[in-house]
């Protein structure tokens, strides 16, 4: 995990992604490496069909029925949509150490507390629910909700603009060290 503090300002805001910082990553390589043993997908097709959609898909411009739809179900299969998106949700799992954390991080220190994340908006709007995350977040600047992807500097100015702070007055946790460079 990388960290991003800048020490010439006082920390007022802390960006935390859900994938890898709260919580399991959501619809990664190894969630979809186990659902082709699950569900005896062939690997290559999937990936091929994978990385042509997802973006797509990222950035809310896709719903998860029609992602789905053109990777998964563009063939008949012996198991339902529902069978299908039931386990992909049940793979998500909460970091309780991570979210007790920003909790009394953000509690002890009066900070506002932001969610930046590139994720579908139907594996968001889930995972949102299930981590509880409205009991500590301010704001969601979710990449399916503002049509912005990390690493574009959009989804940070968007978060930035939200929380009404300066970039050296956060304190950024996020599993990816290319998208704390940006």
């Amino acid at each position: 995990m990388s960290v991003s503090v800048q020490r010439n300002s006082p920390i007022r805001a802390l960006f935390l992604d859900i994938g890898g910082v709260l919580g399991t990553n959501g619809w990664d390589t190894d969630t979809r490496r186990a659902a082709v043993e699950r569900f005896g997908l062939d690997a290559a097709d999937l990936d091929s069909r994978h990385r042509m959609l997802f973006d797509t898909y990222e950035i809310g411009k896709l719903t998860l029925a029609d992602y789905l739809d053109r990777v998964v179900f563009y063939t008949k299969r012996n198991f339902t949509r529902e069978e299908f998106r039931k386990w992909m949700f049940a793979q998500s799992q909460a970091d309780a150490a991570m979210i007790k954390l920003a909790t009394e991080l953000k509690k002890r220190h009066g900070l506002k507390v932001a969610v930046v994340s590139n994720e579908g908006r139907e594996m968001t709007e889930f995972r949102i629910r299930k981590f509880k995350l409205p009991q500590f977040v301010d704001f969601f600047v979710c990449s399916s909700f503002v049509h912005f992807r990390k690493p574009d500097k959009d989804i940070f100015r968007i978060a930035l603009d939200l929380i009404q702070v300066a970039p050296s007055e956060v304190a950024y946790l996020e599993d990816r060290l290319l998208f704390v460079e940006v």
